[in-house]
């Protein structure tokens, strides 16, 4: 396959990241010389977070998702994006297959939708269309007619454009989970159904559900070339709905897709990611040269996508739950009768947990 993912450039990453390291600790108050009132204060404002954020989260996340106010809020933050960003928040960069053609769309302030096109038949379809009239613009350049909207779930970030694209294309058919309140969805389903009007491809997804885990993601698979879409990975794991056990689970189906699998993010968050990984495990030359990668192409506002499943177990933290060192840099340690898995989901969940206090401080 011809792709060349992100972040495999040689580099002399060690001092820059420590660097790097350095300055988010004296920013957040980590280093030493912060004084110590300053620090006490901080580490004061952490822990609190760690106890309020949850359930100020879960009301935030519950209004958000299941309220209409959800929707309004996401045509506020729609409206403030086309302002800030009238040409979108990073320089799009298409890449092409054979028979097919992949164009990021950079919508709101860091999500993407994608345009995939059959080069063949100028047929295309769109994923998680947020804003309407970026992706409209983005068929029109590329004139192309579009055949199908694939939802990755049902947050506005990444549906809320179905309504208006479905009114101009009224043929297009909208795919996404049958668990998921997805706007204008015509076709349901969970697991592989098949989308013969594009070279082929098939699909399955994940979801918001009731009783599960927003895990976010779907899979499309075109002729040899396997795709993974949405926030989990690249974003790295946002446990909206359900448990660390769920979404461990879930991010074990996606990795059974091959390390060759591509990965296209639902949002812009790789170099706040990559710092925060780079606090967890101290000494990862894979990691070092890819946040020194994503630095730069973040300085020149270039996208970060996309990634590989291989790569991303290299430097990610939520698919290094089986990694000795991970589990060291954490300070954990399997229990003698454990399960395997029970552990990871632990791990995974100490993970998510210092992400959420790296975000508060």
């Amino acid at each position: 396959m011809a792709a060349a993912p992100g972040g495999r450039r040689p580099g002399h990453g060690g001092s820059a990241r420590r660097a790097a390291i350095a300055a988010v600790a004296a920013a957040r108050g980590l280093g030493a010389t912060c004084p110590p009132l300053h620090r006490l204060a901080r580490r004061a404002a952490a822990a609190l977070m760690a106890l309020v954020g949850p359930l100020l989260f879960r009301l935030g996340y519950t209004l958000y998702a299941r309220t209409r106010l959800g929707y309004l809020f996401y045509q506020r933050q729609l409206k403030k994006a086309q302002e800030r960003y009238p040409r979108g928040h990073s320089i799009p960069q298409p890449c092409c297959f054979p028979g097919v053609k992949i164009l990021p769309i950079p919508v709101l302030s860091s999500n993407y939708s994608y345009l995939v096109i059959d080069t063949g038949s100028s047929r295309a379809a769109v994923i998680d269309p947020s804003d309407p009239l970026a992706v409209e613009a983005a068929i029109e350049e590329e004139g192309v007619m579009l055949e199908a909207i694939f939802c990755t779930h049902k947050h506005w970030d990444h549906s809320g454009g179905n309504v208006a694209l479905r009114q101009r294309h009224s043929s297009c058919k909208v795919y996404g989970s049958a668990l998921d309140t997805i706007p204008e969805l015509t076709k349901q389903g969970e697991g592989e159904r098949g989308l013969p009007d594009l070279r082929g491809a098939r699909h399955t997804w994940s979801h918001c559900g009731a009783h599960g885990v927003c895990a976010g993601w779907g899979a499309l698979w075109l002729p040899s070339l396997p795709l993974l879409w949405g926030p989990p990975l690249p974003c790295w794991l946002w446990l909206f709905e359900g448990s660390p056990e769920t979404m461990l689970a879930s991010l074990d189906v996606a990795m059974s897709l091959g390390k060759d699998t591509l990965l296209w993010p639902g949002h812009e968050y790789a170099l706040e990611c990559l710092t925060f990984a780079s606090l967890l495990e101290l000494d990862n030359p894979a990691l070092d040269q890819k946040l020194q990668w994503a630095t730069q192409q973040r300085q020149e506002k270039r996208s970060t996508c996309p990634s590989t499943l291989g790569e991303e177990q290299t430097y990610n933290p939520f698919l290094r739950t089986h990694r000795p060192e991970l589990q060291a840099a954490l300070g954990m340690q399997q229990g003698t009768r454990e399960d395997p898995d029970t552990f990871r989901a632990r791990v995974l969940k100490e993970v998510r947990r210092r992400k959420d206090l790296y975000k508060a401080t």
